[in-house]
C-alpha cells in the first residue's frame, strides 16, 4: 500500500504554482505545477489532465497528490483559449462552444511532457492520468503522440463513440487510436457507470487485447462514474483509496528508475 509509506522524519514537502508554458501552436497555457521538494532526484513526470467540469480546485489538489508521492506535474489549463473567469463559468462557455478540440489537447499535453522533460530534476519518463473527459483525453494523448511512457484512463467517458455521437471538436473515437499505443495503458473504472458502461469498458478491452497492448484495468462494485470526487455524492472513500494505490504501482513500476 503506497498511503502512508513516508518516513515521519522526511524533509519533503510540496512546491506548486500557476505557471505558464508554451502549448500547441507556441500558445501560452496557463497551467497549475506541483513539484517535490526535498527529494531525492531525478524524478519522474506526470501530466494531469483535467475533467470537464474543468481546471478546478479539485484538479489542483490531484495534481498536488501525485507530487506528494515523488512526481513532477503539470496539469494544463485545456480550455485557456476560451478566456478565463472561474472554473464553473469557464466550463460552461466550453460547453456552449462545442467543447475543446482534440488536436487541441493532444498538443497541449504533448508539450506539456515536453516541459516536463525539461526539468532539471527530470529522470526523461512521463506519464499521462485524467478522470471523465480527462481520461479521454490522456488517452488521446498519449495514442496520438508517443511521448509517454505510461497512461492511466480513470473511467474515461467517450472513448467508445457512435457516429452521432462525434463532432467537429471530437472527429474520431478513441478507440479507434488503439492501434498506435505505444505505453501501457491502466483503467479504472466503477461498474455502476454508464459512461462509460461495464460493456463499453469489455469492448475497450476486447479491443486492446486483439491489437496485443499492455493494459490492466480494474473494475469496482458500488462505484459508479466520479467515485474519487470527495465533494460529491459520488464519492467511495474505500473503491478510491484502492484505485490510488493501483494508480502509484503503475506509475512507480513504469515511470520510476
Amino acid at each position: 500500500m503506497w498511503w502512508n509509506s513516508f518516513r515521519t522524519d522526511a524533509p519533503g514537502g510540496v512546491a506548486a504554482e500557476v505557471i505558464t508554458y508554451s502549448g500547441g501552436n507556441g500558445d501560452q497555457i496557463y497551467a497549475y505545477s506541483a513539484v517535490p521538494v526535498g527529494a531525492d532526484g531525478p524524478l519522474p513526470g506526470v501530466v494531469a489532465v483535467h475533467h470537464m467540469p474543468g481546471w478546478d480546485e479539485f484538479y489542483r489538489e490531484f495534481t498536488e497528490r501525485l507530487a506528494r508521492h515523488g512526481y513532477n506535474v503539470i496539469c494544463p489549463n485545456l480550455y485557456s483559449r476560451f478566456g478565463q473567469g472561474t472554473p464553473d463559468d469557464v466550463a460552461a462557455k466550453v460547453r456552449a462552444e462545442g467543447g475543446v478540440h482534440d488536436d487541441s489537447v493532444v498538443a497541449d499535453c504533448t508539450a506539456a511532457a515536453d516541459w516536463l522533460r525539461a526539468l532539471p530534476t527530470s529522470n526523461g519518463k512521463v506519464g499521462i492520468i485524467g478522470t471523465c473527459s480527462g481520461g479521454r483525453h490522456a488517452l488521446l494523448a498519449a495514442s496520438r503522440a508517443p511521448v509517454f511512457e505510461a497512461i492511466a484512463d480513470l473511467w474515461g467517458g467517450g472513448v467508445i463513440a457512435s457516429a452521432e455521437e462525434l463532432s467537429p471538436a471530437r472527429p474520431v473515437a478513441v478507440i479507434d487510436y488503439t492501434a498506435d499505443l505505444t505505453a501501457p495503458l491502466l483503467g479504472v473504472f466503477g461498474n455502476d457507470d454508464s459512461h462509460p458502461s461495464p460493456e463499453q469498458v469489455d469492448r475497450h478491452e476486447a479491443e486492446l487485447e486483439r491489437h496485443g497492448k499492455a493494459f490492466e484495468f480494474y473494475r469496482y462494485d458500488g462505484a459508479g462514474h466520479g467515485f474519487f470526487y470527495y465533494h460529491t455524492p459520488m464519492y467511495r472513500p474505500e473503491q478510491t483509496m484502492d484505485a490510488w494505490d493501483k494508480v502509484f504501482s503503475f506509475f512507480g513500476r513504469h515511470l520510476s528508475g
